[in-house]
């Protein structure tokens, strides 16, 4: 026994050292892809040196760049209880157990098996004819060892579709860091814009009712005909209909606010309900250029990661073509319970088991052409989304500073029909002019400070805009 043993020993150690390099090819960044061309790396249109940014890298915590305490800790809090963010990394969590499960074919894969039964075997087994053995307590016991010799490299090209799954995975993750964040700061200024637009509205209000009692005191006085009370209730009803959606506005982002922290609706945040200054980031915003966004953005690296797996699944289609060699090693006794641990119950194996489904039938060359396929299609999904990000990051840039542009216009106007207030306030006081000529005078400004308010609004939204394309908020 020992001699057979001995001439398997060359046979198992050849088999195991003619093992090749893995079928399929080596993953790497495709030179074609539009990632690795210099363009998409460059800096983007809008940091010229005149619009209101900067080369300087993101931070990743940029929402710290408002410098509020009251956002910071709502973000942090929404990244500790967002249910989206639990549930990307409940599937990160599922992905990395599904890693380790393919990482375990490596390894060699033991089995135990056996139990008792009572009874006989034939006469037959026995070798002998016309005989029935008596009834007693048989058993059987047994223990395989294997280990699959990976000389083709189906299970290394396996693993490596499975760790950039996992990559994939957490950058997935990441995303949604990036738009849970990007979601928190948003409704915080859409609660905090509400409330200055609303501001504005009632002060608006104010004046129009105002308005309305020196129209009607005019006509009580016969120096003004019904249609002018008429016209100034008119403008009242209409000042106070823009109140109830921004109203339902500010309540609606506080309700987001509440959902994206993880509480109920009704637990929104009171102390953020009566806020009235939108956040706003002083200076010029750090933007960084074309190769830190594509190192940045989650999604980029999630369909870099995809195309890795598609390209490592070509190799274990292709392993296919292939036989499939394991190292085995058993050992079994079996026979009557009372010979139990006797040399003639035992027995024992040692050597390769070679399996060969021969492809003949072309359906592994079928498997192996939509690998390929795949691969094409995420090469194609990846392209795609550095496009898209490029696109998204260049408009959010350009609309923010075109808002800045219609804000500072908004600022002037504002500042024009401030002085022409002021200027029929002291005409009034004089007597050189009506009461309406400074009520109509006010309400310009009134109007005014609403369309400016409704500007800081849209500022607030399109900075968090900015932010969410760069792709910032993960570390």
């Amino acid at each position: 026994m020992r001699t057979s043993l001995f001439y398997l020993l060359p046979l198992v150690a050849a088999l195991a050292a003619c093992g090749t390099a893995p079928v399929g090819p080596n993953y790497q960044q495709p030179p074609e892809a539009l990632a690795s061309q210099p363009a998409a790396g460059k800096p983007f249109a809008q940091v010229d040196g005149h619009a209101p940014f900067s080369a300087q890298p993101l931070p990743d915590h940029w929402w710290r760049l408002y410098q509020d305490a009251r956002l910071d800790a709502l973000v942090e809090k929404a990244l500790a209880h967002n249910t989206d963010l639990r549930q990307a990394v409940a599937n990160l969590e599922r992905v990395q157990a599904l890693q380790t499960e393919v990482s375990g074919a490596q390894k060699p894969t033991l089995a135990i098996e056996g139990g008792p039964q009572y009874g006989h075997v034939s006469g037959i087994s026995l070798l002998q004819e016309g005989y029935t053995p008596p009834n007693s307590v048989l058993y059987s016991a047994g223990a395989g060892l294997s280990y699959q010799l990976d000389l083709f490299g189906q299970i290394h090209r396996a693993i490596e579709a499975a760790d950039a799954s996992s990559q994939a995975a957490q950058a997935a993750v990441d995303l949604v860091r990036v738009n849970v964040a990007a979601s928190t700061a948003r409704a915080y200024a859409q609660v905090c814009s509400s409330g200055l637009r609303i501001a504005a509205a009632q002060k608006s209000q104010g004046l129009q009712r105002e308005a309305v009692d020196v129209s009607e005191r005019l006509q009580q006085a016969g120096r003004a005909g019904l249609i002018d009370a008429a016209r100034a209730r008119g403008q009242l009803q209409q000042l106070n209909a823009t109140l109830p959606p921004l109203q339902a506005e500010r309540q609606g982002a506080l309700y987001r606010l509440a959902t994206l922290t993880g509480a109920l609706p009704q637990d929104f945040p009171r102390e953020v309900a009566s806020c009235t200054t939108p956040p706003q980031v002083a200076g010029v915003l750090p933007v960084g250029d074309g190769a830190a966004l594509l190192r940045r953005r989650p999604d980029i690296r999630q369909a870099e990661r995809r195309l890795a797996e598609a390209t490592a699944r070509i190799g274990v289609a292709t392993a296919d073509l292939y036989p499939k060699i394991s190292l085995g090693l058993s050992a079994a006794s079996a026979g009557e319970w009372a010979d139990r641990g006797h040399r003639d119950t035992l027995s024992w194996g040692i050597g390769p088991l070679i399996s060969w489904s021969i492809p003949i039938n072309g359906a592994v060359h079928a498997r192996i052409a939509q690998a390929e396929a795949s691969t094409r299609g995420a090469l194609a999904q990846f392209d795609g989304t550095v496009l898209t990000s490029l696109r998204e990051t260049e408009t959010a840039l350009d609309t923010y500073a075109r808002e800045l542009d219609r804000h500072t216009a908004l600022q002037a106007a504002r500042a024009e029909n401030a002085a022409v207030a002021q200027q029929a306030r002291q005409l009034y006081r004089n007597g050189k002019t009506g009461y309406l000529d400074s009520l109509d005078a006010e309400r310009a400004l009134a109007s005014s400070e609403a369309a400016l308010a409704a500007s800081d609004a849209q500022l607030a939204d399109d900075q968090v805009g900015v932010f969410l394309a760069l792709g910032g908020g993960w570390e």
